[in-house]
């Protein structure tokens, strides 16, 4: 998988975390909530960012992160003392093309074994989360791995 996401082609994916809760759009709000049957998870489409030599080293693959229908990428906003997660209407080939990062845009993509985290390349520390039971909004935390959930599995599309 990581050299499909290494390309430049976008990669589409769903998005699910280990107790098979799955990223839609509800209201204009990314949210997670159970995989049912006949449930359809959003699209996700993944596309590197061009300019690794401006961005900080081993922190992960920095990636646009954007929903196939509606278009528009996901981003970090500061909100008071700490970032939120917010949809805009936006191209991911047009992030993709700019001269240079588009920082509130980009996570860095980590990947340990069959999981992913997102981490905030505008706010360094910051990673995209859910709760821990039911459905919630994704949003941004800095306690990777504990009280919320922070590893979500990448399915690839048939």
């Amino acid at each position: 998988m990581a050299k499909a996401l290494a390309s430049e082609e976008p990669s589409r994916r769903y998005v699910q975390d280990l107790n098979h809760r799955a990223w839609v759009l509800q209201d204009q709000t990314l949210m997670i909530v159970p995989r049912k049957e006949r449930m359809v998870p959003i699209t996700v489409t993944l596309m590197p960012c061009r300019h690794l030599e401006t961005l900080e080293k081993d922190r992960g693959k920095p990636m646009y992160l954007g929903l196939l229908e509606p278009n528009c990428c996901l981003f970090c906003k500061k909100d008071g003392e700490q970032p939120v997660l917010q949809l805009e209407e936006r191209s991911i080939i047009d992030l993709h093309a700019f001269s240079e990062p588009v920082k509130p845009f980009l996570f860095y993509h980590s990947e340990t074994g069959r999981t992913s985290t997102f981490e905030s390349v505008a706010f360094p520390g910051w990673f995209i989360a859910v709760c821990s039971k039911g459905d919630c909004p994704l949003f941004m935390t800095q306690e990777l791995g504990k009280t919320y959930i922070t590893d979500f599995e990448l399915i690839r599309q048939n």
